[in-house]
């Protein structure tokens, strides 16, 4: 790739730009491409464009909005995905993060072919072959991978094991277990197979996926030369740290146990060491790698990225990932959807059955495309929804909240909303709350009006599950008959 000035450089998008492999990947691009980086954080953007970096924009882009990640991706010829949401992305977040994951990964690929992308790359998890049923957090990679290739933007997805990083949270397990347990007892699960390999290697091999042809919609597994049990990750991390480590295997698999364990003892959050332990459960070992043998970028043994991850740590001055709290709601709920059924149609239904099961306490009115949500006897709505016909499609209704005695007046200049979104080929519907300030205190709000949601919710998943068996039985009628 050329790097004279004159010439006009690809515009590559980074979603994920702050995160450890985001960082790494976009030092190495700016050598050959223009670079924007998408936050959810403006003063970040204000702080990199300070550092007066060459052929960088940071654009601001909370990828749970569809108008911002739109705007990010302006002008992108190339987009790489990094994102997971395991992590709350709200002062009271409901909902799982396999969901939250599917919205995310929805809004990219609308926003990708909405700005004309050529490519979309993917940084996923290896997928085991002969297991029958994936833990959560794989199954949350596979359902990305597919989310993303469900508008017509060509995806290449890296699937990779265990990433070696001064700055992996699931590297960095080991080292904080070998200061605080010199003697270990060791589950089955951390006898599995996995493949780690090196964060060098990762960046070097998604570079590599630019605009190359040949893996447009082609999903391919990488990792390093070596193939190690996490007990063997550990003793040799060990080795080079000059610490002595005992580990002593058990004959028991228990991951939710051992995820608790192992929070309590290195500190790191829970939502992210869950995942990691979920995921060992399973042998994670690359197949055929061609495209690192068509590259020859055969990749660091664990040695060399763990002695080089090590050093880093000590060398650097640690930056801490502090999660910055405010004061808004999300909420986030995979409903099934009934064959023949849309996005646009579960909207309307949705007000029709609040306002049959919860007659007489609760109505819907609507008025001039407005839905007033009103207690009985008190004549001003509890909420105020305002459709959005600029932004709703028949696979995607959008209203955005505009008042109501339950809603702080911030929500108008925060956007806050209600969404109803077909995903995963219209298998599902996704009812979600976005960015909603309430008025209530918080301590009162979570035990009131947070709480009712989540029962309404389940009542009305319950009764579209419901629906969606009595279409089959009588489709499965038609055909017999």
């Amino acid at each position: 790739m050329a790097t004279n000035k004159s010439v006009k450089r690809p515009t590559v998008a980074i979603a994920g730009a702050n995160g450890f492999v985001g960082r790494a990947l976009l030092d190495r691009l700016l050598r050959d491409y223009r670079v924007i980086g998408l936050t959810r954080d403006g003063e970040r953007s204000e702080i990199a464009v300070a550092e007066g970096a060459l052929d960088l924009e940071w654009r601001r882009a909370d990828l749970f909005s569809l108008p911002e990640i739109e705007n990010g991706l302006r002008g992108v010829e190339y987009a790489f995905y990094l994102v997971h949401s395991m992590m709350p992305s709200a002062r009271l977040t409901q909902g799982k993060f396999q969901d939250m994951d599917v919205i995310l990964a929805d809004n990219f690929a609308r926003a990708a072919r909405k700005a004309g992308v050529k490519q979309i790359i993917y940084l996923g998890g290896l997928i085991p072959e002969d297991a029958d049923e994936l833990c959560g957090y794989l199954h949350s990679r596979f359902e990305v991978e597919q989310t993303l290739r469900s508008y017509e933007v060509p995806v290449t997805a890296l699937r990779t094991g265990l990433v070696v990083g001064a700055n992996s949270s699931s590297f960095c397990v080991i080292p904080q277990l070998i200061r605080s347990l010199p003697v270990m007892i060791c589950p089955s699960w951390m006898s599995s197979k996995t493949h780690p390999i090196a964060l060098q290697d990762v960046v070097e091999l998604l570079v590599a996926c630019i605009g190359r042809k040949k893996v447009y919609g082609q999903s391919l597994n990488v990792g390093g030369p070596d193939t190690l049990t996490y007990n063997e990750m550990i003793l040799e991390a060990a080795r080079i740290m000059g610490k002595k480590c005992r580990l002593y295997p058990v004959p028991l698999s228990i991951p939710t146990i051992s995820s608790l364990w192992i929070t309590s003892v290195t500190g790191i959050s829970h939502k992210l060491v869950r995942p990691l332990v979920g995921s060992l459960t399973h042998s994670l070992v690359a197949g055929r790698r061609w495209l690192q043998e068509e590259t020859e970028i055969s990749g660091l043994t664990f040695e060399q990225s763990a002695r080089i991850a090590l050093e880093e740590k000590r060398t650097r001055r640690k930056k801490a990932n502090a999660y910055s709290c405010i004061s808004n709601v999300r909420s986030v709920q995979r409903l099934m959807l009934p064959e023949g059924r849309s996005a646009a149609w579960t909207g309307k239904n949705y007000v029709q059955w609040l306002s049959h099961n919860l007659r007489p306490f609760i109505k819907v009115e609507e008025v001039g495309g407005r839905l007033h949500f009103l207690l009985f006897g008190i004549k001003k709505p509890l909420l105020e929804l305002t459709y959005s016909a600029e932004r709703s499609t028949e696979e995607h209704i959008l209203y955005y909240i505009t008042g109501g005695l339950l809603a702080h007046d911030d929500n108008i200049l925060r956007r806050g909303r209600l969404e109803f979104r077909e995903v995963l080929n219209g298998q599902y519907v996704m009812v979600a709350i976005h960015e909603f300030i309430p008025r209530l205190p918080w301590f009162l709000y979570r035990m009131t009006q947070a709480l009712a949601h989540l029962w309404v919710m389940h009542r009305y998943g319950r009764y579209l599950r419901r629906k969606a068996e009595r279409s089959n039985v009588k489709k499965e009628a038609r055909v017999k008959g």
